[in-house]
Formats: C-alpha cells, structure tokens, sequence
C-alpha cells in the first residue's frame, strides 16, 4: 500500500466515525425530546382533569346555557385532541404546534369565563390547584422547548 492509500484509508474511517457519531447525537437528542414531552404530557392530564371539574362545579351554579361554559368545554376536548396526537409524535412540527394552538384557545376560553367562584373550600382549593398545574405545565414546556432547540442546533 502506498502512503496515498493508507491516507485515504484514515480519513475515510475518520469520516465515517464522525457520521456515525452525528448520527448517534441526533437518535439522542431526539430521544431527549419524546422523554421532555412527558412531563408535558402528564401535566396536560392532570390540568384538563381539573379543568373538567371545574366546569362539573360551575355548571349547577350558572346552568347548563351558559355559552362560555360551552365554549371551555369545546376547547378542553380541541386540546385533548391535539396533546393525544402530539403524544404519538412529540417531534413533529405539525403535532406540537396544533397542541400551541388549542392551548391559545384553551387560555382564551379560560379567560372569558369571567365567573365568580362560589366561595366555598372546595372552589378555593380547586382554582388553587388549577395555578399550580398551570405554573408546573409551564415549567415543563420550557425543559421541552429547551430540549427542541437543543435538537435544532
């Protein structure tokens, strides 16, 4: 073998290993993305579960016509729609930004359901565990989004 040979032989290995290597970071970036989705995930439940007790709550005291109790509600299965099929595919652009989407909507709808709680124990602690699912979701979507642009570099 001449020295010309073996040189190509080098950096042949060489870039070999390295696209071996780059390929083996990206199987694992991505996998960091599916594991950040599922503390996502979880708080997504835990909250749409508080928010259908919450409407449980408010619809004997404002009754069953109330159109922002409608539109809570519409917008709380939209959003469980969009988390189920961001679960399947937590990488995908698609996926992730239908689930943005319905959660603008859900926060709109939430915002307009201006209503005063009946004050009792239990609506005081309900809408006291509803902030902290909401501050821990937030928590979540950003290790989420970190772990996205991570991927993205």
């Amino acid at each position: 073998m001449s020295n010309l040979q073996i040189v190509c032989w080098v950096i042949g290995a060489a870039l070999l290993f390295w696209i071996v290597g780059a390929y083996n970071r990206l199987v694992g970036l991505r996998s960091a993305i599916v594991r950040q989705f599922a503390p996502v995930d979880e708080q997504f439940r835990l909250r749409h579960a508080l928010l259908h007790e919450q409407l449980a709550t408010l619809t004997p005291t404002l009754g069953d016509s109330e159109p922002s109790l409608d539109a809570l509600n519409a917008a709380c299965q939209q959003a469980e729609a969009a988390c189920s099929h961001a679960r399947l595919r937590p990488g995908s652009t698609g996926a992730i930004t239908s689930l943005r989407l319905a959660e603008e909507i859900l926060n709109e709808s939430r915002a307009r359901l201006a209503v005063q709680w009946p004050a009792s124990v239990e609506t005081q602690a309900l809408a006291s565990r509803i902030t902290v699912t909401d501050t821990t979701l937030a928590f979540a979507r950003r290790q989420f989004n970190d772990a996205v642009l991570e991927y993205n570099h």
